[in-house]
């Protein structure tokens, strides 16, 4: 039979997830003093416990405050409670004294703590979803709340479009709204007509006609543009390696510097308090010391080729890319950002990093090796992104998120476009950065926008939706989420097409 704490706090059936139990019956054991305090206050707080995610949510009706009528068995005689309803409770069972007390009454509050801490501390362990480890159980009514709020922000949306099949299953858990799965689908005009005119769209713009992408702003509806994380996989998208984060603009993209983005609004008016600093400083310090990077992990030290001599790396990108189209300021070839950096840097040893998806033969950017080397002194594309950067002393890009990474590591950046890391005063900035950016920022407040506040994270054991850090501490284990064969086919495909292109002159 389960524990009232059991039938209390079950994991939310996010779509392909799994379900360990958070909460074990216990030999009875000691409780200590406020614990149970501290619990009612965070699960009030929060809002979580029963079925807060769909239709059967609880504390739908406890918000009223009025009279709640339920078994004295019933566990959520508790949760009705800990609102400040006042609760009749029928017939004989462990909940009955709360009956008769008025809410808020030191006698109610007395008799609460002590059937909290009965039922939910005493009796029971409560245990990390994601590692099955003992932990203290408000960090897993914290981690609820953080549920709660992601299911709560999908609620608007009525269909995900431009949303690859290969992507589904993953992100599927980052867009539900707690009752059934996310609808993807195909981006027709019959297919938005269908939606409600309330319906926001959830759009995967670079994998949606433009017809529709002017249908979609024409009908008025709210408009979710989505786009991978910036800590996204062990492989890559091009590869058909599904994210393990995703981004959810409702302002703007942010790699457009020509209008507004949540992500821009977040460091413009946030103010992170000082727990929350710290949390990135130790953040960055991981992420610099474990060489996790957008697609994947390093941690090899490489030798400097040049000695001494100042070492600057160059950053190619895939050059029809959205990020270059908007924000590279008219420059999207990677031949002529090499020139532009040996212009400006001509004593430098200039290593050059071609984008892996062009590296991979599947997207456009590819500058002949002995093109390249008229400019730079070496090309390296096969070393880890993270162990290039930590060996240089400058990077130069024009959009890439290497640029931040690089700032991750306290190397210089230049940046030749505008990012959206540019404009904050941590760069030097070569391109015409928006005037609404005018507020300094230090590289912690960057990162708790940049990396803990925007994203959103998925598990790849175990299909929840997560916080950063567990998601670096998998990457750094070696765990992927990915359909081997498909990841295998699509990479011969790539290596096929860019031997071709390459034996008829193409570039």
């Amino acid at each position: 039979m389960s524990t009232a704490a059991e039938t209390l706090f079950p994991i939310p059936p996010f779509p392909g997830a799994s379900q360990p139990r958070i909460v074990r019956s216990a030999p009875r054991h000691a409780v200590a003093a406020g614990a149970a305090e501290a619990l009612a206050a965070a699960i009030r707080r929060e809002r979580v416990g029963g079925a807060y995610w769909g239709t059967d949510d609880p504390w739908q009706s406890f918000a009223s405050g009025s009279e709640q009528w339920l078994r004295a068995d019933d566990p959520l005689a508790l949760l009705a409670a800990i609102a400040g309803c006042r609760t009749i409770c029928e017939g004989s069972g462990p909940f009955a004294a709360l009956s008769p007390l008025e809410p808020g009454s030191a006698a109610q509050q007395t008799a609460l703590h002590d059937l909290l801490a009965e039922h939910l501390l005493a009796s029971v362990t409560w245990h990390d979803p994601f590692t099955g480890e003992a932990t203290d159980p408000l960090r897993i009514i914290a981690l609820m709340g953080q549920w709660r709020r992601l299911i709560e922000s999908n609620r608007a949306i009525g269909a995900a479009f431009g949303f690859a099949a290969w992507k589904q299953d993953t992100v599927a858990a980052l867009l539900w709204a707690g009752d059934t799965p996310p609808v993807f689908a195909p981006p027709t005009k019959a297919r938005l007509d269908r939606l409600p005119p309330q319906a926001a769209v959830a759009l995967w713009k670079a994998r949606v006609p433009a017809d529709f992408l002017d249908l979609a702003e024409q009908s008025g509806r709210p408009i979710l543009e989505v786009e991978d994380g910036f800590i996204r996989s062990i492989g890559l998208g091009a590869d058909c390696v599904p994210p393990l984060s995703i981004v959810i603009d409702d302002l703007g993209a942010h790699y457009d510097p020509s209008r507004p983005c949540r992500l821009e609004r977040l460091l413009l008016e946030g103010e992170p308090d000082a727990e929350t600093l710290a949390r990135a400083r130790v953040l960055r310090d991981g992420i610099a010391a474990s060489g996790i990077s957008k697609y994947g992990v390093g941690g090899v030290a490489l030798p400097r080729p040049a000695g001494t001599r100042r070492h600057v790396l160059v950053i190619g990108q895939v050059e029809d890319d959205r990020s270059v189209m908007l924000g590279g300021c008219g420059l999207a070839s990677n031949h002529e950002l090499l020139r532009r950096v040996r212009e400006r840097c001509p004593d430098a040893f200039l290593l050059y990093r071609p984008h892996p998806d062009v590296v991979a033969g599947h997207r456009k950017g590819h500058v002949p090796p002995a093109e390249a080397l008229k400019l730079a002194d070496s090309i390296d594309p096969g070393n880890a992104i993270s162990d290039l950067i930590a060996m240089v002393d400058e990077v130069h890009v024009l959009t890439s998120l290497a640029g931040f990474e690089a700032l991750l590591h306290g190397k210089s950046v230049v940046t030749h476009g505008v990012p959206f890391y540019a404009g904050w005063g941590l760069t030097t900035d070569l391109g015409p950065v928006p005037d609404r950016r005018h507020r300094q920022r230090t590289l912690d407040q960057l990162v708790v926008a940049i990396l803990i506040e925007y994203p959103r994270y998925i598990d790849p054991v175990t299909g929840l939706p997560c916080d950063v850090e567990l998601l670096i501490r998998r990457m750094g284990s070696g765990v992927r989420r990915e359909n081997t064969a498909l990841v295998r086919l699509r990479r011969g495909w790539g290596q096929l097409k860019l031997a071709l292109g390459v034996s008829m002159g193409k570039t």
